[in-house]
């Protein structure tokens, strides 16, 4: 059973990251404004959306689960002070003790890794 829920585990927290892929390629302009904010040009836009549609794929059937995932909760980490708003929109905090949250999950996946329900080893 515990591998059984660890692929579950796996497979909802990679549907968050496909889901923002595919956010960030439909409407990208939310995303384009916050990475612009920093002073990024609005371009990483698509290596990002990249970047988050190849973690889902790995953090469900690999390679490296481990690794993505350790990789993925310091990305929750990195971009949840995109999120700290805390007087210009307070719903983005939460967002931000969310992304904490799954760097958490992540942290725990990456320390007992993917179970044997896993395509790479």
């Amino acid at each position: 059973m515990t591998d059984v829920m660890n692929l579950a585990g796996r497979i909802l927290i990679a549907f968050l990251f496909f889901a923002g892929a595919i956010q960030k390629v439909v409407d990208p302009a939310a995303a384009q404004t916050m990475i612009a904010s920093i002073g990024l040009p609005v371009a990483f836009i698509w290596p990002i959306a990249l970047f988050n549609l190849v973690a889902a794929v790995c953090l469900v059937i690999g390679p490296g689960i481990g690794r993505w995932a350790l990789i993925m909760a310091v990305y929750c980490i990195f971009t949840s002070w995109f999120h700290w708003q805390l007087r210009a929109d307070p719903w983005q905090v939460t967002i931000m003790a969310k992304n904490w949250s799954i760097a958490g999950g992540l942290l725990i996946l990456a320390a007992q890794g993917p179970g044997r329900f896993s395509i790479f080893r």
